[in-house]
């Protein structure tokens, strides 16, 4: 039987304006599976980029999946293009177009300084400054297409061209090969994270969460979740049993189902990441006929750590402080290690029964 041929091709795209990108701008796939989150850029950053285009600085290049040569199972969303790196230069782009973001305050035009022009808007540019606004749609874009048979190598490319970069080892793994990281991507998509955390998931900290969980329910106990466990938990998964880890993803959004229910969205006891695989830990031991119960425990077991924490910094000797709830402390400290994991939630459990003795 003939080997497949691979195809991977990196080439320029032909000279086009940020016109024309803007024109076809539908047809671009700004979220395939491998993409960092949108919108990390602030509107200066954005505004920035907008100044070195009119300026005539150059920026670095856009890397796209070019899916104009012909069918590909790569193509998700059926468009011909799709972003693999350069997806906030792209946004910054089109937000100006779209007047989502002005001149900085700080603007001067490099070829006539004298034009006040901070603070304008593309429109604005359009009504009062024709040949500046023709300069900027007429602005030559260096695109790179593309061209690839193989998920793999585009995944491959991104981390490649973002390895310089503050990505997140929720990014990098993102990118990886294998079934975990679309796994990975099916938790996130959950709504306890969508609705019920309210930390930001700008820079990947749901995948993050839900990596940890997946590792959780696959070993089927506690595991250290730094960085490097992470890793090689998600580069293993392609050697791993494909059946157990869909079924460990399976248990994961059962008890995320039942987290739901506990939560309130946006709630103020899930503020921080590092707390959701314990909460999740400890949530996965309780009884269902329990769960009307935990938050409210948990409301009461944080304000306890407050007044002991207040306690202790005033009076380091007193007898009244809960050495428990300082162990918790301490444990806090390292959210990712084994025994921080162990050790909080043993203590959440064993509260816990207790709690349930005098509300039962």
């Amino acid at each position: 039987m003939p080997t497949k041929l691979t195809i991977f091709k990196v080439t320029p795209f032909e000279s086009k304006t940020l016109s024309w990108w803007r024109a076809r701008r539908t047809k671009i796939d700004m979220e395939p599976p491998y993409q960092r989150r949108g919108r990390l850029w602030s509107a200066t950053d954005k505004a920035y980029l907008i100044d070195s285009i009119l300026n005539g600085f150059d920026i670095p290049k856009v890397y796209v999946a070019d899916f104009t040569w012909g069918d590909s199972n790569l193509n998700k969303k059926r468009l011909p293009y799709a972003i693999i790196d350069g997806k906030q230069r792209f946004e910054a782009i089109f937000d100006f177009y779209d007047g989502k973001i002005t001149l900085n305050d700080d603007f001067a035009f490099r070829e006539k300084p004298i034009l006040k022009l901070a603070g304008l808007g593309y429109q604005d540019l359009v009504k009062n400054h024709g040949e500046i606004a023709e300069m900027f749609d007429t602005y030559n874009l260096s695109v790179m297409s593309v061209i690839a048979s193989n998920e793999e190598l585009i995944n491959e490319l991104f981390v490649r061209l973002n390895r310089s970069k503050p990505l997140t080892g929720a990014e990098v793994r993102n990118a990886m090969a294998g079934p975990a990281p679309k796994l990975f991507r099916k938790v996130a998509e959950h709504e306890f994270f969508t609705t019920y955390v309210a930390f930001s998931i700008q820079r990947g900290q749901d995948l993050n969460a839900a990596a940890k969980l997946m590792m959780f329910e696959y070993e089927d106990r506690l595991s250290e979740t730094k960085k490097r466990n992470m890793d090689e938990f998600t580069k293993n998964a392609v050697k791993a049993n494909r059946a157990k880890l869909e079924l460990a993803a399976r248990r994961v959004l059962d008890t995320l189902d039942a987290m739901s229910e506990i939560f309130l969205p946006k709630d103020r006891l899930l503020v921080s990441g590092g707390t959701v695989p314990v909460y999740y830990w400890f949530v996965r031991s309780v009884p269902v006929k329990s769960h009307r119960f935990v938050r409210q425990f948990l409301i009461e077991f944080e304000e306890a750590r407050k007044r002991n924490r207040l306690l202790s910094s005033a009076h380091p000797q007193s007898r009244d402080i809960d050495r428990q709830l300082v162990e918790f402390d301490n444990f806090n400290r390292s959210t990712n290690d084994l025994a921080s994991h162990q050790g909080r939630s043993r203590i959440l459990q064993d509260r816990f029964s207790a709690y349930l003795k005098n509300v039962g």
